[in-house]
């Protein structure tokens, strides 16, 4: 059941990998992705909170501006039965008509009117709603559960002021919020006053809020659409740079492709001329001589033994070339004592061919490379060597094998004529390039110093492998050690001194 269960997970996430330029996109996009979103909360919040303490200051006016008008109809209000009053004892009976008959009359607009209510809560005048005039209302609730007549008379026993509360209106039936201002005709133990619906400031702010909201909706629009112009920005910048690096890639593989056939053809022809000018000429030198001698040995001649002994050397010497051609394919001393006795044979090989004066030294480390490590670098030697015979001029070459903590370093300096400058700065060479290009496969670094002006001349190649190509001396088993056997300690500095 396990099994099934992890395959289908395997294949699952398979499935839905990311690719490597997903993976970059991914990387690209996100960070702008939660960017925009926080300017775009952002942006929101403020936004709210600003139409938010806007919308508040015009209601808290609008209010404030209805309230003043309230107080201004009072106040006309007292101003017309404010002789009468003046006059009036408590008990006028006359009197008291003659201001309901007037406050009655005083309506105004489509719902104002004044309002008139007893200190023990019986309605004395309420022109629009007649019917509650003559009853007794001091336990009246609003929806709220405001007690809006108890309201009315407490604030009129303190003096002046103003009461929030629900009320039917005249026109509907139905509450609304309503601010009233109350005052008081403490002779006769009145509560007078009247109100107006702030009904309509509520649906100004509302519509406020609603367009404010629509404001915000349309810059989310607005963000949106700018994110998803630079999204499509960066995708289509990314898949053109993708396409143009594939290109790129294509024709680097190219390139390198047909250098890796170039460098195979130019094998082996160096193989086959190698066989066709040495082996295949000892060869026939050796077949010339035992036929000859075979005629000798026929015709009794004493000289048969001469001729053989001839034809031995001939195909002595055929083996020692086939032995040198295998070793430069593939030297045995590289795989049987190391990197640095390999070297070692290498350069006096050099020196033997051509004369020219070689100095090789290292310093111990046991056979601590990895194996590509080590056949990279003698191939790098080699191809050095290769490129001082041919192009240097070189009277003299220095080669240095050492490891140390950081990795090993190999450098090959000569005393020729250095390096022409396009060569020395940008490193075309096929050669160089060869260098380079093994370098770079096991993770190294390679620098090339040149001179070619003054009394000094010459060229360095120094190598540096990473410490991962280096083997840790503990990880190093018997069975390793008895598959690679210690290196000799370094000879003294002539010829050369043994390599790790």
């Amino acid at each position: 059941m396990t099994r099934p269960l992890a395959r289908s997970a395997r294949r699952f996430s398979d499935r839905f990998a990311l690719s490597y330029g997903q993976k970059l996109f991914l990387l690209a996009t996100l960070p702008l992705i939660l960017a925009v979103a926080a300017i775009s909360l952002l942006v929101a919040a403020q936004s709210r909170a600003l139409a938010e303490r806007e919308i508040a200051a015009l209601e808290r006016q609008m209010i404030a501006a209805k309230k003043a008008e309230l107080r201004n109809y009072v106040t006309q209000a007292r101003n017309g039965f404010n002789r009468i009053y003046g006059m009036a004892g408590p008990t006028d009976a006359e009197a008291q008509e003659h201001v309901k008959q007037i406050l009655s009359a005083m309506i105004y607009g489509d719902e104002g009117f004044f309002f008139v209510y007893d200190y023990d809560g019986t309605n004395l005048v309420s022109p629009r709603q007649t019917d509650m005039i003559g009853r007794n209302w001091l336990d009246l609730s609003d929806g709220n559960g405001v007690p809006v007549v108890q309201e009315f008379i407490a604030t009129a026993r303190e003096g002046t002021g103003y009461v929030t509360h629900l009320w039917p209106k005249p026109s509907t039936g139905e509450e609304a919020l309503m601010v009233s201002y109350v005052t008081a005709l403490h002779s006769w133990k009145w509560a007078m006053g009247t109100g107006v619906f702030i009904d309509d400031v509520l649906a100004t702010t509302a519509a406020a809020r609603a367009d404010v909201e629509a404001r915000v909706q349309r810059t989310f629009l607005h963000i949106g659409g700018i994110t998803l112009g630079a999204l499509m920005l960066v995708f289509g910048s990314g898949l053109l740079i993708n396409i143009r690096e594939r290109r790129l890639a294509d024709a680097k593989l190219k390139a390198l492709t047909q250098r890796v056939f170039d460098a195979q053809e130019e094998e082996r022809g160096r193989v086959a001329r190698e066989l066709h000018d040495g082996i295949s000429q000892l060869l026939v030198g050796v077949r010339y001589a035992l036929d000859s001698a075979r005629r000798r040995l026929d015709a009794g001649d004493a000289r048969a033994g001469e001729t053989l002994d001839r034809g031995m050397a001939s195909l002595s010497g055929a083996i020692q070339e086939v032995r040198r051609i295998s070793r430069d394919l593939r030297p045995g001393v590289l795989d049987d004592l190391g990197l640095g006795p390999a070297l070692k044979a290498l350069v006096e090989d050099f020196g033997t061919r051509t004369g020219i004066q070689t100095d090789f030294s290292t310093v111990v480390f046991r056979n601590r490379l990895h194996n590509d490590a080590k056949i990279a670098l003698y191939r790098i030697a080699q191809e050095a060597l290769t490129n001082i015979e041919r192009h240097s001029g070189a009277s003299r070459v220095a080669m240095d094998l050492r490891g140390h903590r950081s990795g090993a370093t190999l450098k090959i300096s000569d005393d020729g004529c250095g390096l022409p400058g396009h060569v020395n700065k940008a490193g075309k060479g096929m050669g160089l390039r060869n260098m380079q290009e093994r370098v770079d496969q096991m993770g190294g670094t390679l620098r090339i110093f040149s001179t070619r002006s003054g009394t000094e001349t010459g060229t360095l190649i120094e190598v540096t492998v990473p410490p991962s190509k280096v083997i840790d001396a503990n990880e190093l088993d018997l069975d390793s050690q008895d598959r690679h056997p210690p290196e000799a300690a370094p000879a003294p500095r002539s010829k050369g001194k043994e390599s790790a």
